[in-house]
């Protein structure tokens, strides 16, 4: 897995121990991910499938893209579309994915890369592998997670935040059993390079078997957890949690995951996506590519959309 890593995990710094006085989170629910196809057909897992929003809030969804071995040919993106009122956070973990939009933006981005897109008052935009990837195949892995914005920022301008493998906040646990890399947020102290509007938190852990971690968490976010490869457990009752799953916490001062002792050969670790955010709490209007308050709001991006008001695809 290229996302990054580090050789000796030793050099990093550590995340505290729990004290006695900090309450672990329980697990409050476990789904599993159903498998379709996105775009253009390349496939997904629709991580927060059966979780209810009250509990997603900030977040509206996310898919796991992949993992897939392209042969020739095979690769695959998705068609221009439109989007408003939201942010869709792509973090790459094996492959290339182009970006670009009808306001200028995008770029490339690659093992371990995140491009941060605040899609605000709406633009145009196509993702896809790029034209020598479509010829030769490879691997692909990665995420796509949506964030909700405010009320008052759903009309702010289209921005965008490459966020390179190189900057992404290291971390790892008393006896260096897992590598967490924080991409957005603050854990234990530790800041991530992504800039949010609403405060939250992304975490890409990788647990050695047998590991435990036992991870410091902002008490005003909630929490979940997803597996992208590998089997564990998660809170201190040890519930099982395997590839492709998701298990929702309650509050508390840390969560807990640990790896099984024995993972699959082509699976050595624990991989685990930690997100969670302060809730919003606001109406949420939700249709395809529209996240607003209201439906009269998504009523009017379909509009704005149909009349030309996202801008024009490039030439």
């Amino acid at each position: 897995m290229p996302a990054i890593t580090v050789d000796d995990l030793t050099v990093l710094p550590r995340l505290r121990v729990p004290g006695l006085g900090d309450q672990p989170r329980a697990v409050w629910q476990v789904t599993t991910a159903p498998s379709g196809y996105e775009g253009e057909g390349f496939p997904v897992r629709r991580a927060f499938a059966g979780i209810d929003l009250q509990h997603l809030d900030p977040f509206i969804m996310m898919d796991q893209m992949g993992e897939i071995d392209y042969a020739p040919g095979e690769p695959k993106g998705t068609p221009w579309h439109p989007h408003r009122g939201f942010e869709t956070v792509t973090y790459i973990i094996d492959g290339v994915f182009d970006h670009q939009d009808s306001h200028g933006g995008g770029g490339t981005i690659t093992n371990g890369d995140t491009q941060w897109m605040t899609a605000g008052s709406g633009l145009l935009h196509i993702e896809a592998p790029p034209e020598w990837l479509v010829q030769q195949g490879g691997l692909f892995h990665g995420i796509q997670l949506w964030v909700n914005l405010p009320r008052d920022a759903k009309m702010n301008n289209p921005k965008y935040q490459d966020i390179r493998s190189g900057e992404v906040q290291l971390l790892t646990t008393a006896d260096a059993g897992a590598l967490v890399r924080v991409i957005a947020g603050s854990v234990d102290g530790h800041a991530g390079p992504g800039s949010t509007y609403t405060p939250m938190a992304l975490v890409h852990a990788s647990l050695e078997p047998g590991a435990r971690l036992d991870l410091p968490w902002d008490v005003d976010f909630n929490a979940l957890v997803y597996v992208l490869n590998g089997s564990g457990t998660v809170g201190t009752d040890a519930r099982p949690l395997r590839m492709g799953q998701t298990a929702v916490f309650g509050a508390g001062d840390f969560l807990t995951v640990a790896a099984d002792g024995s993972q699959e050969s082509r699976s050595p670790k624990l991989d685990v996506i930690v997100v969670g955010g302060r809730p919003i709490r606001e109406p949420l209007a939700w249709a395809g590519p529209f996240v607003m308050n209201s439906k009269s709001e998504v009523l009017e991006a379909y509009e704005d959309f149909q009349k030309g008001r996202f801008g024009h695809i490039p030439v």
